[in-house]
Order: structure tokens, then sequence, then C-alpha cells
């Protein structure tokens, strides 16, 4: 309660007061005083960030809405509006530009992702069947599927006999996430399958690769994973950008599983939320930058 209470004295009262005795002194808006001086990445971005959100100013607020297409035009607005020469500070142009692109990016991801999500799995559809074939024959080269519907789909970890009924929580998104593992790491994503085969140790490869793309979705929409984009991606975060992070989270759950060593798999939604914290907690590192680095591993 009492840090809701100064939260909202500072914002409505302390902000804007100090904003113009910096101003004052320093003679520059704190955009330039963020732009110039602060640690490029997820530290300086999420501060662009929030002092364009916080702004009482309609130009400055709606340059986060805008596409990557139209950044240089609103930064533009943005220097007329400040009455900044673009040539008097060209530290702060560059860097202003590279903070909207990585913002608006990252937008344009989460719209990007949930349209995917929504996006049922059609067995009619000729790509969606295409995609999910070469799943298989990626993660099981040697085997020969017997037909498009049959148990062996529970060898890479689908539950029944026909895999399109394991993508409704998740859409195209959670094949999608599957495919790029297999097709980008295909050793690694052979090594988790085989360790998610264990006998012991075992849990449903594809099932959980569905349940993570569900984590990786919900860090996405809650904006934990703007640091980590914002420090690993330059420029506006793309798709392949969210597929590198699924990645990370597949490999790095297996080895977390495997050296937890649980006791059933009954227990997944418990070692689940242990996994998922871990990653939460690594998230508020403002220099975090989660890549899968199998090498080192």
């Amino acid at each position: 309660m009492i840090r809701r209470i100064w939260q909202y004295i500072y914002t409505s009262l302390l902000r804007s007061w100090l904003k113009w005795l910096l101003r004052k002194s320093t003679g520059t808006c704190e955009l330039q005083r963020i732009c110039s001086g602060s640690k490029p990445g997820a530290t300086m971005t999420k501060k662009a960030e929030y002092s364009l959100q916080s702004s009482k100013n309609k130009v400055l607020r709606e340059a986060l809405e805008t596409s990557k297409e139209n950044v240089e035009k609103h930064v533009d607005q943005i220097l007329k509006e400040k009455e900044i020469k673009p040539h008097s500070d060209q530290l702060f142009k560059a860097n202003l530009h590279i903070c909207l692109l990585q913002i608006t990016g990252y937008n344009q991801l989460y719209v990007c992702v949930e349209d995917l999500r929504k996006e049922v799995f059609n067995s009619d559809n000729p790509k969606h069947e295409a995609m999910l074939l070469k799943l298989w024959d990626l993660l099981m080269p040697t085997v020969k599927l017997e037909s498009r519907v049959t148990k062996q789909w529970g060898d890479i970890g689908f539950q029944g006999e026909d895999p399109k009924t394991d993508f409704r929580g998740m859409g195209l998104l959670g094949l999608l996430n599957l495919l790029f593992f297999s097709e980008n790491y295909t050793a690694e994503s052979r090594q988790v399958l085989s360790r998610a085969n264990h006998p012991k140790l075992g849990y449903s490869y594809a099932i959980v690769g569905i349940n993570l793309t569900e984590m990786a979705y919900s860090l996405l929409k809650s904006g934990a994973l703007k640091p980590h984009f914002y420090n690993s991606v330059p420029g506006p975060p793309e798709l392949k950008d969210f597929h590198q992070f699924y990645c990370y989270l597949a490999y790095e759950f297996n080895k977390f599983w495997v050296a937890e060593e649980p006791e059933s798999i009954m227990h997944f939604n418990q070692y689940r939320e242990k996994f998922h914290n871990i990653v939460k907690t690594h998230l508020q590192d403002p220099d975090v930058s989660l890549t899968l680095n199998a090498a080192c591993n």
C-alpha cells in the first residue's frame, strides 16, 4: 500500500517537477538524458519506453503505437517537438531510433505470435501437414511412419494417434516452435527427445514442448521478455527470435528435469512452476540474454 501511494505521489506530482528541474539545469530533455547516458539495451529502452508512456505530449505517446516502417518519421517528429536539431545530437537520434524499433517491434511480435496461437492446426491444409511430417522426419530419421494416424506419434511425445488434437491449446504456434527447434538444433532436439524417452525420468516430449510454448507466450504477453529481447536483438524482435527463446526453454527444461530427478511425471506441474520461476528470476536481471548455448552444456 505504501509503495502504491509513493508511486502515485511520484508520478502525479514529483516526476514533472524533477523533469523540469533537470531540463533547466542540464539543458536537455528526459529522453536525451536517457538515450545519451544510459547503457544500450534493456536499461536504455525500458527507460525510454517509460518516459514515452508517461509523457503528457501526444506526439511522444503516439510514437509507441507506430509500426517499424514509420519509426524514422516519429523520431523526426519527437526531435521537432523537443526543439532538438538533428545534427546537434546525433547520438540521441540514433539511440532513440533503436529504442523505438525495439519497443514497436515487441508489440508487433506479440500480435504475430497471438495470431499463430489462434490459428487452428488443419489436417486438410497441405502446409500444416507438411510441417507435421517434417517434424517426424527430423526427430525420427530412421523410422518411417506407418500411416498418418498412428500410435507411433507417441514415440515423439504426442498423446493420441493424431497429433492435431494436441495443438488445440497453442494452435499452430506449438507446431512451429517444435519444428524450429528440430530444424535449427537437430542434434540438440534429438538429444532432448532421447532423454525425454528415459524409462524412469521421461516425459512426453511434444506435449511438454507445447506446454513450454504456452510459457514463452505468457512471458511475451506479460512483457517479461522485454529485457531479454532488448538486450539480445539490436533491432525489432521478430518471430524467429521468439522461436529461439523457445529453443532455450526446451533445452534448459530438459537439463532441469534430469537434474531434479522427479519421482513421477505426476509431479510435472510442480517442477514446471519451479522452472518457470527460475526463468522469471533470470528475466529480472537488466542484462539478461537467454540463448541456447549447447556447446557449453
